[in-house]
């Protein structure tokens, strides 16, 4: 399906980037306007590989498609390097903010990691202040052009550091303010959940919302971990998820899955997957059942009734949009309209808001597909 000159694309005659939709696994350091990068450079005296926003595209691109998470986050120096001041966050956010709204998003959580951008002399309250003041001008300026969306912070603490129960404070004293959950990211291999049991458990005694990063870099031990320590209500990707169904018999498009338990719990207590179909192939996530679009297990997932959502994890890096990632779903799959509102559908329900405002959420996303 192709993807035109705007970022849209076209199915039974719909425009995919006019489709109300939820995104809730994308990260704000993995969301930055090339042309932004070069603005924000020039302004603290810092070098950019590329001077051309385009170019510099491609060079984030490039560098980002290596089969390697450890690689693929390598990328991020150089866009947590501009966004260590007031001014660069909050612009950052606004932008960011504007982007999900150009793309049809009426409903984002935006996960980021204020511990990383604390080299210019700001301390977590003020970083996640001016993300705050960015996230509520993005919102303003969108609604000035006819669109609502509401975007919520994700409060990441990084899972080889070992200021978790910090960041998890913060998250708390935010609530209310514009956090509405916490996540851990980073390196996962080596990283379980389990080195951050403190921060969850105080998390957990304030019941505030969690999702982790599990399933990508690492298999079914760091899931379990991350639904175990964690006490996870999403999984960040959960992909590997898969390793724990067996395809015992193939019959035309009739397959029998043996589930093991952890599979079987994920999928029938309806923990969202935060599936991002380009990203995963850019780390290797899905490296044990093939290296394209056709070979990731989402359609297997989706089939096997597991609570899937499309995500795109990081735009700059993967050069997409959530209508890009439903278009290359739609096309390798030969999903319809009903499909792709079913994983907004999903999404929507496992958004971290009040039961009321995510069946307000329900509504939105079925009105805007019936239209």
């Amino acid at each position: 399906m192709p993807i035109d000159q705007h970022g849209d694309a076209i199915l039974d005659g719909v425009s995919l980037r006019s489709l109300p939709k939820v995104s809730l696994h994308d990260h704000l350091d993995g969301g930055v306007r090339p042309a932004t990068i070069i603005d924000l450079a020039d302004a603290i005296g810092l070098e950019v590989p590329e001077s051309d926003p385009d170019d510099l595209a491609d060079w984030f691109a490039e560098k980002s498609d290596s089969g390697s998470l450890v690689e693929y986050l390598k990328t991020f120096d150089l866009t947590t390097a501009v966004m260590q001041t007031r001014e660069g966050l909050t612009r950052v956010a606004r932008e960011f903010v504007e982007d999900l709204a150009a793309d049809g998003v009426i409903y984002g959580e935006v996960r980021w990691a204020p511990e990383q951008h604390l080299g210019r002399g700001l301390s977590l309250d003020e970083v996640v202040a001016a993300v705050q003041e960015g996230i509520e001008e993005g919102e303003d300026a969108a609604e000035s052009r006819g669109h609502d969306i509401r975007v919520g912070q994700l409060i990441t603490a990084m899972r080889h550091a070992d200021r978790s129960l910090e960041i998890a404070r913060l998250a708390v004293q935010w609530r209310n303010r514009g956090a509405v959950g916490f996540d851990i990211a980073g390196a996962e291999d080596g990283f379980p959940a389990s080195n951050h049991r403190d921060a969850f458990d105080y998390l957990a005694s304030e019941f505030f919302p969690v999702t982790v990063h599990a399933g990508e870099a690492a298999g079914l031990d760091s899931i379990r971990s991350a639904l175990i320590d964690g006490r996870a209500l999403r999984l960040g990707h959960g992909v590997r998820l898969a390793e724990d169904l067996e395809v015992v018999s193939r019959a035309g498009e009739e397959v029998l899955v043996q589930f093991g338990d952890l599979a079987r719990w994920v999928r029938d207590r309806e923990i969202p997957l935060e599936l991002s179909p380009s990203s995963n192939l850019q780390t290797g996530a899905i490296e044990r059942w093939g290296t394209t679009l056709e070979d990731h297990p989402f359609d297997l997932l989706y089939q096997l009734g597991f609570s899937v959502t499309v995500n795109v994890d990081n735009r700059t890096m993967s050069r997409t949009s959530l209508t890009r990632e439903l278009a290359l779903l739609a096309e390798t799959f030969e999903y319809g309209l009903d499909d792709l509102e079913a994983f907004q559908l999903n999404a929507a329900a496992g958004a971290f808001l009040p039961v009321e405002e995510r069946e307000e959420l329900i509504d939105l996303i079925a009105d805007g597909f019936d239209a």
